[in-house]
């Protein structure tokens, strides 16, 4: 499996962002998906999760009604649509892919997760 993400960029406060991930190598549709960032001096933290059939996602508080996850099986891709960007997720954000079959994404963890892509760095300036 390949992951290809992109669309980082420098925004300002309050701008909105796409980032996309390409999956190669396997089905697709048997795989649920995740976003993962890591800011400058910190730890990878999970963000944003969703499961292989695209019903059921899952975030992480801090944003939780500012960011979107979605996926397009035909296609795939998985994508995060980042809305009311602030300075502090400015970050390297990465997608994974996870062949766990289940709808319950919020039990879904770092470890969950058996493939990740190389980042894409986004920086929100104040």
């Amino acid at each position: 499996v390949q992951l290809q993400a992109s669309g980082g960029g420098l925004v300002q406060a309050g701008d909105s962002l796409t980032l996309s991930c390409i999956f190669s190598g396997d089905v697709f549709s048997n795989y649920a998906m995740g976003w993962f960032r890591q800011p400058p001096g910190k730890e990878r933290e999970p963000i944003a999760h969703i499961s292989y059939s695209g019903r059921s996602t899952h975030y992480a508080d801090s944003v939780k009604g500012r960011f979107t996850i979605s996926r397009d099986n035909a296609k795939n891709t998985v994508r995060l649509q980042m809305d009311s960007l602030k300075p502090e997720d400015t970050a390297v954000y990465y997608c994974a892919a996870t062949g766990i079959i289940t709808e319950r994404v919020r039990a879904l963890g770092r470890t969950s997760y058996d493939y990740f892509g190389e980042g894409t760095l986004v920086t929100v300036s104040s």
